[in-house]
């Protein structure tokens, strides 16, 4: 499973690192980002965002990754097979 955020609908509200610190991040430009280990999906870090920054997602992380889905203010998090 992979996992994106579509930063234009980002509220920037930070639940998703709350709860999946490891699979999502806030920038300093306010917005989400997903991760994996040290890699940012960002173009700001020279990497693809959006649906072409796809951060796979561990197996034991995703019901909180669905979590963070489910709580998002902007339902900005989309998740893929």
């Amino acid at each position: 499973m992979k996992v994106w955020i579509d930063q234009d609908l980002c509220t920037g509200d930070g639940l998703c690192e709350e709860i999946a610190p490891d699979v999502f991040t806030l920038l300093d430009d306010g917005l989400a980002y997903v991760k994996e280990g040290d890699k940012v999906y960002a173009t700001a870090k020279g990497l693809p965002q959006g649906a072409e920054g796809m951060a796979n997602i561990p197996d034991n992380r995703l019901d909180a990754v669905i979590e963070s889905a489910e709580e998002c203010p902007g339902e900005c998090i989309f998740i893929e097979p």
